[in-house]
């Protein structure tokens, strides 16, 4: 194939409807409040903060807040319980294995792979299972308020 036809394949490429992104609830699929609290308790779940901040400390002052960095290791059939993220934003990146994300705002339960990165907001109440046969590991990044605050 010439050289000439790549920008029209690749224009092409960008106008066909694209799937959500892996690891994401579709938006056909979002609605708030259609999944309920579910009360368990962890399974399987081992969680190392690895390293924290004290962000009054640091340029940013932000008052009573706590910049955490924690590796999670879930076993299969591993459980991480429901949580909120109303006052404590993260990040969470699958470093290795297959989980599942039963979220508040989503009818769907999600998965996350291998490489997929999922930002926790305001607005956001999950829980999640591991139903693979491999071990997950995740890595978080979150800004906790209270230092007493356990939540996964």
């Amino acid at each position: 194939m010439s050289r000439a036809i790549w920008p029209g394949l690749t224009l092409a490429g960008a106008l066909v409807a694209q799937p959500a992104l892996a690891g994401e609830c579709p938006a056909d699929k979002m609605k708030p409040n259609a999944r309920q609290m579910v009360d368990t308790k962890p399974v399987g779940v081992t969680d190392v903060t690895l390293g924290s901040i004290n962000l009054e400390k640091q340029p940013a002052n932000i008052k009573d807040r706590e910049l955490r960095f924690r590796k999670l290791t879930i076993e299969p059939g591993g459980i991480v319980p429901w949580h909120s993220h109303d006052d404590r934003p993260a990040l969470i990146f699958v470093q290795q294995g297959e989980i599942v994300e039963y979220a508040s705002n989503c009818v769907d339960p999600i998965v996350h792979k291998a490489g997929d990165l999922r930002p926790e907001v305001f607005g956001t109440s999950h829980w999640w299972k591991n139903l693979g046969k491999e071990t997950v590991i995740l890595y978080v990044g979150d800004v906790r308020k209270d230092p007493h605050d356990h939540n996964m």
